[in-house]
């Protein structure tokens, strides 16, 4: 090949990588006017910005209501918590499952007995509630340690970093909440709270606990269960959790969540959560409601309405691993992770 035709030959591939160039740079540009576009569309319009275009690169969905990931358990499931590396669903049928949390694998079915209802970890074992006692169980591999007797129905547990408190309706609509010792499962005391407690949730300094037949939630001095405060929500609140500075109560008897200040009991905000809500948790920026017929997210700081998952049938406890977010589904002997 002469040399004038070799310099034309990388003339022309010069000029059709630089042409590639241009073209790419002139999408890069307009795909920005875009984006730029829209987000002030968006922020103009009070609606969510557009996700950055890279994140697509990721294949990784954002923002979108997914089917959750169900895994199967006994019969009935009810309460859930997390003990740091897996999931526990207490089911009505008197079986507690212990399900690894990063995978869902099954590790193990225990039978407790009687109707499994609430669940608590306490940092090494599950306190777990049936219709009329507390049964102490080892996280490790499920052995009961000791089952403790109560005299009325029990409700979902709290553990204080010391101590276990259980919310007991009595007959003739009379409520109190048992104060156990983690250790050893003596009782340290009964105290009244309102009518119909149903579960307990605890601040860093208060045990608080909502009130399905009050409607109302109270705040007792975790030290020596002394009364602090009786404040009114919204009808017949089954779930209750602490957001770090708040406390949010699931009011199934109106569909509706409640926010208090935690220090005075104020409340800040009712916020409408249609499909009678019934366990609720924090996941460290978002509040999620178990209820029926779907599964919902607020965020914390306003209480608006972030998404809805209608899961295979009613919904009832609720936990956060630090990662995702497990939900108990009733009818389905399942849980769902999110």
């Amino acid at each position: 090949m002469s040399s004038s035709s070799q310099a034309s030959s990388m003339s022309k591939l010069y000029l059709k990588r630089l042409n590639n160039v241009l073209c790419n740079c002139l999408v890069a540009f307009l795909l920005a006017l875009s984006v730029n576009a829209q987000q002030a569309d968006d922020q103009e319009s009070g609606g969510s910005p557009l996700k950055n275009p890279n994140q697509i690169a990721i294949l990784k969905w954002y923002g979108a209501n997914t089917a959750p990931t169900t895994f199967p358990v006994a019969d009935q499931p009810y309460g859930v918590c997390f003990d740091g590396a897996n999931i526990w669903v207490a089911s009505g049928t008197g079986i507690l499952t212990k399900v690894r949390a990063n995978d869902g694998a099954i590790l193990g079915k225990f039978n407790i007995g009687g109707f499994v209802y609430g669940v608590a970890f306490d940092g090494a074992n599950v306190w777990v509630t049936t219709s009329d006692s507390v049964v102490k169980v080892r996280a490790t591999d499920g052995k009961v340690l000791g089952t403790f007797a109560l005299s009325g129905l029990a409700g979902w547990p709290v553990f204080d970093g010391a101590n276990v408190w259980v919310p007991i309706s009595g007959q003739q609509g009379v409520g109190t909440v048992v104060k156990l010792r983690a250790s050893t499962g003596k009782v340290l005391g009964t105290f009244p709270v309102g009518s119909g407690p149903i579960q307990a949730a605890f601040d860093g300094i208060h045990v608080w606990i909502a009130n399905n037949g009050a409607s109302t939630v109270t705040e007792l001095n975790a030290s020596n269960g002394s009364l602090v405060g009786t404040f009114t929500v919204g009808a017949n609140p089954l779930g209750i959790c602490f957001d770090g500075a708040n406390i949010w109560t699931a009011n199934r008897g109106e569909g509706t969540i409640t926010k208090l200040r935690a220090s005075d009991g104020t409340v800040l905000g009712t916020f409408n959560a249609p499909g009678g809500p019934y366990g609720i948790a924090f996941d460290g920026n978002n509040i999620w409601v178990a209820g029926s017929p779907y599964i919902q997210k607020f965020r914390a700081s306003d209480g608006t309405t972030l998404g809805e998952w209608f899961p295979l049938g009613a919904s009832t406890g609720v936990a956060f691993d630090g990662a995702n977010v497990w939900v108990s589904i009733l009818n389905s002997k399942v849980v769902a992770k999110l």
